[in-house]
């Protein structure tokens, strides 16, 4: 057996201040970025995608584009039925019995109050933020999956082209740039700002909600929202002839909807809301290794689809609800909602109106603010959503969940590969002379080569892969604990982080790295993996060793990995924001979610 790194300490001369090796830290690159110009992350070029298809059939895409016209025949066939139904005596008989309303209890209240009206407007100011950096979040990576290899081909949405040959593509090289006006940034690969902006109003809109629920019960509002009776359901066929027929049911929102209203409102109050925070949490790492029952069936990708579809959903009701108000009465309907009176004056336009000037103009300066302070948006999302990232990233998961028949058929790579002279004599040569360093705030620092670490007590396990950009993939891993890398090294009590240094540079230069909380390093799921799935890790995915710490997501998990350092902090570390991505692209250090 090849001698253990206490039997080989490390000479003397090789020795920096403290009885360590001298640090990776001068590879680094030292600026900290704080504006998004047309250098930003290496001056990544636009590339746009293409119109949104979804699968029919193995092969065959369906563009969605052709819904338009189809919506519009249809609609003009379903006007047609519903006009010659209404001269049939037992359909008139029917709409006579079902007018359209369903009876409300004798204490139900009357009206809409006025705080109801505010969070009619916080509602919409925070969606637009959220839908907008969600689109955002999805060009990223522009396809969805039903199952959670995001294997390429088995997509069934995509508003990407088909990915291509290369076996080295990257995930990143799938991103595609929207329109400054429709995401929020539009830029390609901008996913940092954009989750900084769709999680931290995220927790705006949960708050708002929260309020919203406990008033809505404790008003007795909720009678005017969830459905009592099962005449609902042919009362809601009632009012859907009688608005494709184009002879209108009668408007009597202030006392009570009409059925077909009442339906959606549940859905979108009840169903869709709560299902947007159900399938969000879905996609959280710390949270889907943590419950494995759930996650099994309830993949991350499932998750994805779903919380798409929820989009989907609150777009097309947006678009219903709004065209409704409008057209039954719009100075009443407004009323009813921003002046809280049943009137036709014109007080509830005119606060509509200057609500919508708020709403435009924080719509036009958001993604230009977002490039000229990306610091404060960073900030600003911490503080929304830290305390959340923060609580999850205790959640210490036990292997076991997969098993060998669950492992992905393709694993994405991603990043920017490493291309110096040092790296590729050393893949050259098999990485005989590779030596992984181990120093900083330890007792034994030391240099490990691979003959070593294949010499360590050996850590296996079969887990899910979550990207920051939405692909998934389950890999069997093999290599060596951090708990045993602990135990060799003893870290100091001064040590609170650990940063990982790989071989590759980012894409404005400089070492990639990342800092990771030591106690994470003691988890289950946390170690040095050598092998993939039976097989030496190859080149794209982190060759010749890579870290697995599946309580993050996966750009914190550093590949290529050349050295190891525990630190007390890592403000002096690079840009001081705990890793490469935060210096450069304003990710996070803490990314549980």
């Amino acid at each position: 057996m090849p001698p253990t790194p206490q039997d080989q300490p490390i000479p003397a001369a090789d020795l920096g201040a403290g009885g360590s090796k001298a640090s990776f830290r001068s590879e680094l690159d030292q600026r900290r970025y704080s504006v998004v110009n047309e250098d930003w992350a290496g001056g990544i070029p636009a590339q746009y995608g293409v119109a949104p298809r979804v699968r029919i059939g193995r092969s065959k895409w369906f563009n969605l584009l052709w819904l338009l016209p189809i919506a519009v025949l249809l609609l003009l066939i379903a006007i047609a039925v519903a006009k010659g139904l209404r001269g049939v005596p037992a359909v008139q008989d029917f709409l006579r019995s079902f007018p359209g309303e369903s009876e409300l209890p004798g204490d139900a209240p009357v009206g809409f109050p006025a705080w109801l009206g505010w969070q009619h407007f916080l509602n919409l100011f925070f969606m637009i933020f959220i839908i907008r950096s969600g689109i955002t979040i999805l060009s990223d990576h522009p396809r969805l999956y039903w199952t959670r290899h995001s294997t390429p081909g088995k997509d069934w949405f995509r508003i990407q082209k088909p990915v291509p040959a290369n076996p080295l593509y990257t995930a990143k090289e799938d991103s595609i740039t929207l329109p400054n006006g429709v995401g929020l940034p539009g830029r390609r690969h901008s996913i940092g700002l954009a989750r900084w902006w769709h999680l931290g109003i995220d927790t705006l809109w949960l708050a708002n909600g929260i309020v919203f629920y406990v008033l809505l019960f404790a008003t007795g509002q909720w009678m005017r929202l969830i459905p009592l009776h099962w005449d609902v359901i042919p009362n809601s066929i009632s009012v859907g002839i009688q608005y494709l027929s184009l002879d209108w049911p009668s408007e009597n929102g202030w006392n009570n909807y009409n059925s077909l209203q009442l339906i959606a409102y549940f859905i979108t109050v009840f169903i869709a809301a709560p299902l947007a925070l159900v399938t969000g949490l879905g996609m959280s790492p710390a949270l889907s290794t943590r419950f494995r029952r759930v996650s099994s069936v309830f993949s991350i990708q499932v998750a994805r689809s779903l919380h798409f579809l929820v989009l989907c959903w609150f777009l097309f009701f947006i678009l219903v609800h709004v065209s409704l108000v409008i057209t039954t009465g719009a100075l009443r309907n407004l009323n009813h909602m921003y002046a809280s009176q049943n009137t036709e004056s014109w007080v509830g336009f005119w606060i509509f109106a200057a609500s919508m000037v708020v709403v435009i103009v924080a719509w036009v300066a958001a993604t230009p603010f977002t490039y000229r302070h990306p610091r404060v948006v960073q900030r600003v999302g911490f503080a929304l959503i830290g305390p959340a990232q923060r609580l999850f990233e205790h959640i210490d998961s036990k292997p076991g969940q997969y098993s060998e028949k669950d492992i992905s058929p393709y694993f994405w790579h991603n990043g920017k590969y490493p291309d110096t002279e040092e790296y590729t004599q050393l893949e050259a040569g098999l990485f005989a002379d590779y030596k992984l360093v181990v120093n900083g705030l330890v007792e034994h620092p030391v240099e490990l080569d691979l003959e070593q670490l294949r010499a360590l007590s050996h850590h296996e396990q079969i887990t899910q892969h979550f990207c920051i950009q939405g692909w998934s993939g389950v890999a069997k891993w093999g290599g060596v604990s951090m708990q045993t890398i602990l135990d060799t090294v003893k870290p100091t009590p001064e040590a609170k982080w650990v940063i990982f240094y790989s071989f590759a540079h980012g894409p404005e230069g400089g070492l990639y790295y990342d800092a990771q909380p030591i106690e994470q390093m003691s988890y289950h799921l946390t170690m040095l993996a050598y092998d993939m799935n039976d097989a030496p890790v190859s080149f794209g995915h982190g060759a010749p060793l890579r870290l697995r710490n599946e309580t993050e997501l996966g750009f914190k998990m550093v590949k290529w990995i050349k050295g190891i350092e525990f630190v007390a902090d890592f403000a002096e570390v690079g840009g001081g924001l705990g890793g490469y991505n935060n210096d450069h692209e304003f990710f996070g250090y803490r990314q549980s979610i």
